[in-house]
């Protein structure tokens, strides 16, 4: 987080990005590293130090949640520097829905992402409820009748029920198997609405990735 990335902090370029949304009313880093908190206490942004035994951005969150009121909680991860108020937008305008808790997002997916397992894939429903998450390439598209091929942002919003209604739901076997915390939610019954966003963006976990950005960055 503390690696620059076409000339600004990654964790910088993540703030300012979701600060940009006019949708928001508050923006806080939560965190459990000193460092990070630091460089948020040098440059005026608000940060919360939480637990070390997070294993999810959504249990991270909820601890937020827990001395923080709000209609509606964002979770922007802060390896996500191609992150745009759009995202927040789109995200928000499903939550429209008063039936919906939590929502995500999809982009068409590229050829490159297709068989990727770094890369998530989702199928929703002709409501635009997530049917299934998957490192896998899902739809199988059997008889090569050109399926679209959704790949999944790492965006989420939620509202409070459906944050307390995570934390105290044991991993889901799904969820460990594929390592993708959103699982619990699916194999628990609780529908996750997915919106659609133009607007790819790439996860930095690796240096491959960042450099990856990089030249993203360099081509706007």
């Amino acid at each position: 987080m503390l690696r620059e990335i076409g000339g600004q902090l990654l964790i910088a370029r993540v703030y300012r990005a979701v600060r940009s949304s006019p949708l928001v009313d508050d923006v806080i880093v939560a965190t459990d590293s000193p460092e990070i908190v630091e460089v948020c206490r040098q440059n005026g942004w608000r940060a919360q130090m939480t637990s070390l035994a997070h294993r999810s951005g959504t249990e991270r969150v909820h601890e937020v949640s827990d001395t923080v009121p709000a209609d509606v909680y964002v979770n922007v991860q802060g390896d996500e520097p191609l992150a745009r108020a759009e995202h927040i937008a789109a995200l928000l305008e499903v939550l429209e829905n008063p039936a919906a808790q939590m929502a995500t997002l999809k982009t068409p997916c590229g050829p490159s992402d297709i068989n990727n397992p770094n890369a998530v894939k989702v199928v929703t429903d002709a409501a635009g409820r997530a049917l299934y998450f998957s490192r896998a390439t899902v739809p199988y598209d059997r008889d090569g009748a050109g399926s679209r091929h959704f790949k999944h942002l790492g965006f989420y919003a939620y509202r409070k029920t459906a944050l307390d209604s995570f934390v105290a739901l044991p991993e889901s076997m799904l969820e460990r198997s594929e390592r993708l915390e959103q699982l619990r939610f699916l194999e628990n019954g609780i529908p996750i609405y997915v919106g659609e966003t133009a607007y790819d963006t790439v996860g930095v976990d690796t240096e491959e990735d960042l450099r990856r950005v990089e030249e993203i960055l360099r081509g706007y």
